[in-house]
């Protein structure tokens, strides 16, 4: 009986701990430290919101600036965060890749030829990656600066005001949110 009253304490105890606790001391941390992330980086007009810098959104008009693919089904589905899990020699994701090079060369009008940024035709671990690297970005410019009327440099300036550099200048690569890269051409801030 001893036994079963100090495993009902134990597990009453542990319980609090880890599931009262420790989950809001957490919360408050990251709340005083990153406030932003943890409210989901949510990007609002006014009242509106228009999204979230932390997760990629389907941009598929030929004047917007389109992300990486998304791996989730639906696409860029947030409750559902998962990567395709398919190997590198595997004859689907062969399939999946070749159809998105057709279709990333078709919408920019590039020669079969010319290389294209991995990021454009492979998803992330995660399947929602709001970013895409600087040569994806680039490579998009005279395709949205044909289909909005205005010159390519106005273009290219707004990709490099959206740069984003490595962690400390260390970890990842140079890159650019697609959703502030798209509301920044649609305000047309340089």
């Amino acid at each position: 009986m001893l036994q079963l009253k100090r495993s009902i304490l134990a597990f009453a105890g542990l319980s609090i701990i880890c599931g009262l606790i420790y989950p809001l001391g957490i919360t408050a941390l990251s709340q005083a430290i990153f406030p932003r992330q943890s409210n989901a980086g949510i990007i609002k007009k006014g009242d509106i919101i228009i999204g979230s810098e932390l997760i990629g959104q389907q941009f598929t008009r030929p004047e917007y600036f389109h992300g990486r693919p998304s791996a989730t089904d639906p696409s860029y589905d947030a409750s559902n965060s998962s990567g395709s899990n398919l190997a590198p020699s595997s004859a689907k994701l062969l399939e999946q890749v070749k159809a998105r090079l057709e279709q990333v060369r078709k919408e920019n009008g590039l020669p079969a030829n010319m290389p294209v940024p991995a990021d454009l035709v492979l998803a992330s671990a995660s399947g929602l990656d709001p970013h895409i690297s600087v040569e994806a970005a680039l490579l998009q410019v005279p395709r949205i600066a044909r289909e909005r009327k205005i010159p390519q440099s106005v273009i290219e300036k707004i990709v490099y005001k959206n740069i984003e550099n490595p962690f400390l200048d260390i970890w990842g690569m140079r890159r650019v949110n697609v959703l502030r890269l798209n509301i920044d051409l649609d305000s047309r801030r340089v």
